[in-house]
């Protein structure tokens, strides 16, 4: 950097509290634990293993995450698995118990329960319906369509 320029950095609040700054430095760290989210979202991770990637420590790794992306590291994690496993479960070739340890999920419960939770149906129910109207659309499209988001879900639903 050189010298008399500032670094420019967000300030990200949550709530009343302010979860502090994430700079660009930070930003590059974090997409690295992203990626190996997305990437090997079906092997165990825990937030050890993605700060190492991101190389913070856990708890730093934590707060940044969630102020930079606005949900924890565990919520992003389990939102791609659910995102896989609905395309798993529109092929309609495996069950529900297939899928549930092809995304890397050990319980087929807690598997169901997470899966309604973000979806708003059982995963049986979503893999019985018919996924006719997304056959036509481009798979760009339709994975952006049928993205489960909980920053969504909370914006539509308003302050409490």
């Amino acid at each position: 950097m050189r010298p008399g320029r500032r670094r420019s950095a967000a300030v990200v609040t949550v709530g009343k509290w302010d979860t502090g700054r994430v700079t660009p430095e930070d930003l590059a760290h974090l997409r690295r634990a992203r990626d190996l989210m997305d990437r090997e979202y079906a092997k165990p991770l825990d937030v050890p293993t993605m700060a190492r990637q991101a190389l913070m420590s856990p708890s730093h790794f934590s707060r940044q995450f969630r102020a930079a992306y606005g949900e924890t590291p565990y919520t992003y994690l389990m939102t791609r698995r659910i995102e896989r496993a609905m395309a798993l479960l529109r092929r309609g070739d495996l069950s529900v118990t297939d899928v549930c340890m092809e995304v890397g999920c050990t319980s087929l419960g807690s598997f169901s329960a997470r899966f309604t939770e973000v979806v708003g149906e059982t995963p049986s129910a979503y893999r019985a319906r018919c996924h006719d109207e997304t056959a036509v659309v481009p798979a760009c499209v339709a994975k952006a369509w049928t993205r489960p988001s909980r920053i969504k879900e909370a914006q539509a639903s308003g302050p409490a």
